[in-house]
């Protein structure tokens, strides 16, 4: 399949610089491509992240292209995210423009994070429309998007621990729900309010909206933001790679086979994989909590952890393993998954779901508290496991979750299945990729 250099469609996408949303445009960009041979996509990241991804494998009507390092290195952002972010919404435009005017062929769309509202900007200006793209749950983009709700009904501001469990339901699309469980920035991290309520201000000068989210699964929710805006909006989810399931060739070291060597040795839904994320850490006295409960549970476990593997490896004993990485979506679709112990990530969450695999809900950041929610109460595919910090609770929850005994139980793994089932569907259709 060769790319028709004389179709003349040529998108830009440029997403925000962070993993949780890299690799959901990078997979729309790879379903597009390969889906619709006779449109260019030019990704573009800065030239650091150009060397964490891989070319090999892309689309021919795929390629990457570089911006200059303006913005905080990946590797330390996290020392301080609030200038991560003002550089991120200062300093990307101008290189992102000046590199757009040297595209070949020129542009004709732009794809661009919602978060990164200066490329609305830079469209309107040169005549190029602009498609927003949003990488996380529909209900997460509602409660930013009513956010003026939340003043208007005296919840905002708040003392958020004093009023954590209260519920309200008057955001349009979402069930009653925890003011705990709106996204962080709301209440706990509030610096960077007033940042993504600019972002979502300049959504209404956008020509599209792309939710990364399937319509069946919130389908409340997508509906009304259909009637919010008077421009095409397309759910395109689930944006994971599950293209990529059946190439070996992605296994590319040692520790990919070792761990998929001992899922083989397990018995059927036996084993609890655990990750809590590419970004925020954990302190040292909860991951050993948590190492402890896994220890005392009894069950099977692989844990994915960017560091400490040799400490919490000896923590939890010869039950299980503990890897610095691991091709997820694959760890998840093996049959000796049983279960999976998520910060609730939603590409994560997807994932799962693709799987059948149901959820212990651990949120930690963002949005994560609200897809938890949606993940226990709305679809019933998932425990939460609160604010559990003690080594004697954490390994009585993990271990009545694994037995799955009880009609609770039962009932959620029938739920994982039939959403796996459904899910799968959806990943097969890609209807709507073939429409934009």
């Amino acid at each position: 399949m060769e790319y028709n250099r004389t179709a003349g469609c040529h998108v830009a996408a440029m997403p925000f610089p962070g993993r949780g949303h890299i690799n959901p445009m990078m997979n729309f960009s790879k379903l597009l491509a390969s889906r619709r041979p006779d449109i260019l996509i030019t990704f573009i990241v800065t030239d650091e992240w150009l060397g964490f991804l891989r070319s090999e494998g892309l689309p021919p009507n795929l390629r990457f292209r570089s911006i200059p390092n303006v913005i905080p290195s990946e590797l330390d952002r996290g020392a301080d995210y609030l200038g991560f972010l003002d550089a991120v919404w200062t300093k990307m435009a101008e290189p992102f423009e000046n590199l757009l005017a040297r595209l070949q062929p020129p542009v004709t769309a732009i794809v661009s994070d919602t978060l990164l509202f200066w490329a609305v900007d830079v469209g309107n200006r040169r005549n190029i429309p602009v498609a927003s793209f949003w990488p996380s749950s529909a209900a997460a983009f509602s409660a930013f998007l009513h956010f003026d709700l939340l003043v208007q009904n005296r919840h905002f501001p708040v003392n958020s621990s004093e009023s954590a469990d209260e519920r309200i339901d008057y955001i349009p699309g979402i069930s009653s729900i925890r003011l705990a469980d709106l996204p962080a920035c709301i209440y706990w991290n509030q610096q960077f309010l007033p940042m993504m309520l600019e972002a979502f201000s300049w959504l209404y000068k956008a020509q599209y909206l792309l939710l990364a989210t399937i319509h069946e699964l919130e389908s409340q929710v997508v509906d009304v933001l259909k009637s919010k805006f008077s421009f095409p909006i397309h759910t395109v989810g689930p944006l994971i790679p599950y293209f990529n399931l059946g190439d070996n060739s992605m296994l590319t070291n040692q520790n990919d086979l070792n761990y998929l060597k001992w899922l083989d040795l397990q018995p059927p839904a036996s084993v609890l994989y655990i990750s809590t994320g590419s970004y925020v850490p954990i302190s040292t006295t909860q991951m050993d909590e948590m190492a402890a409960g896994l220890h005392d549970s009894g069950v099977r476990w692989l844990w994915v952890a960017r560091e400490g593997t040799r400490r919490l490896k000896d923590v939890c004993g010869e039950m299980g393993m503990v890897v610095p990485w691991c091709d997820q979506l694959r760890v998840l679709s093996h049959r000796s998954m049983g279960g999976f112990w998520s910060h609730c990530g939603w590409g994560s969450a997807m994932e799962a779901l693709f799987a059948g695999v149901p959820f212990l809900t651990s949120p930690i950041s963002a949005e994560q508290a609200l897809n938890s929610k949606l993940i226990v109460e709305d679809w019933k595919n998932g425990v939460g496991m609160g604010n559990l910090v003690r080594r004697d609770e954490i390994a009585g929850t993990v271990k009545r979750f694994m037995d799955g005994e009880g009609e609770d139980g039962k009932e959620m793994r029938r739920r994982a299945g039939k959403l796996r089932s459904f899910v799968k569907q959806q990943s097969q259709k890609g209807s709507l990729l073939m429409q934009i």
